[in-house]
């Protein structure tokens, strides 16, 4: 169900001529944002990651941008609802309401700033495991949180049924062969890094949530069935055309810069949520710069004629 490419989503907020402490959630960009998704063939969509600014989100707020996600997605493709923090309570607590509103899984980051221990991480996921009847994508990015799930801890986790795969966002492609050497094939990896998802699905990955298919959902999803098709030439053609947009949606801290950049596309209004702000004034033309080179400033004017 969640292979291919899916789009970690952006939460895109109105401010009325406020301060982003007085923002509130954008429905009708979120909806039009969604079905830009669908229409140019995602394979999945992701609300509420740390994309979509979750930490800063209310429980109110990230249930209704899940909700707005599968009343646009209507069945078309599955929704990985993002369901992660580091209160093991209030996460389960947050994975069966996401289940209740019919998400058909959910991915969950590891426990940021406790730094749990293996055990800790096992427990953790396995309580989330027994609140909820739909399947679990871990999300394993150590340079955010603070802590790595090891293969040999993937290995434990993925003898609970419900947990089928890891967004793996470790860098660390050694690992990662590991992963795929070590767990059965039932058990699904993608990537959580654009610029490897060619080396992660050639290693045995199968896909990627990604940042930069929410400005360029057809292409990497393209990217990611000629990988899974065996054509990494036509994948690396296309990567090299956008692989500069991959690299300078992370000038900053995600997800500044391609927030930035769908506001140029015409996509969104450029509202973050504290201690989100927007890019630097260099690093805003860097982007601008990129979407040029990539023709993406163009579409989006010829789009709005």
């Amino acid at each position: 169900m969640f292979t291919g490419c899916g789009t970690a989503l952006v939460t895109p907020f109105l401010t009325d001529g406020g301060t982003s402490l007085e923002s509130k959630i954008d429905e009708a960009a979120m909806r039009r944002l969604v079905r830009r998704q669908i229409e140019q063939g995602i394979d999945f969509l992701v609300p509420c990651g740390t994309t979509g600014e979750s930490p800063t989100l209310t429980r109110e707020e990230h249930l209704r941008v899940v909700a707005i996600t599968l009343e646009e997605a209507k069945g078309k493709v599955p929704v990985l609802a993002g369901a992660g923090g580091y209160n093991t309570r209030e996460v389960a607590e947050l994975a069966h309401e996401c289940e209740k509103l019919g998400a058909d899984g959910v991915l969950s980051v590891t426990p940021y700033y406790n730094k749990p221990t293996p055990e800790g991480l096992y427990q953790h996921y396995k309580t989330i495991a027994d609140a909820i009847n739909i399947p679990i994508m871990l999300y394993n990015i150590q340079g955010r949180t603070g802590i790595n799930i090891d293969p040999a801890t993937m290995v434990r986790l993925a003898e609970i049924d419900k947990i089928v795969g890891v967004k793996e966002a470790s860098g660390n492609i050694s690992q990662m062969a590991e992963i795929v050497y070590r767990l059965p094939h039932r058990f699904i990896m993608v990537s959580g890094d654009d610029a490897i998802t060619i080396p992660l699905i050639a290693a045995g990955g199968r896909g990627i949530i990604s940042v930069v298919s929410n400005q360029i959902p057809g292409p990497m999803t393209e990217i990611a069935r000629l990988c899974n098709t065996g054509d990494f030439a036509g994948a690396r053609a296309i990567q090299r055309k956008y692989f500069a947009l991959m690299q300078v949606n992370f000038v900053e801290a995600n997800p500044g810069p391609v927030k930035w950049g769908m506001f140029k596309m015409g996509l969104l209004e450029p509202n973050f949520r504290l201690p989100m702000v927007p890019p630097t004034e260099a690093n805003q033309k860097k982007i601008e710069a990129v979407l040029e080179e990539v023709g993406l400033l163009e579409a989006s004017v010829a789009a709005s004629h």
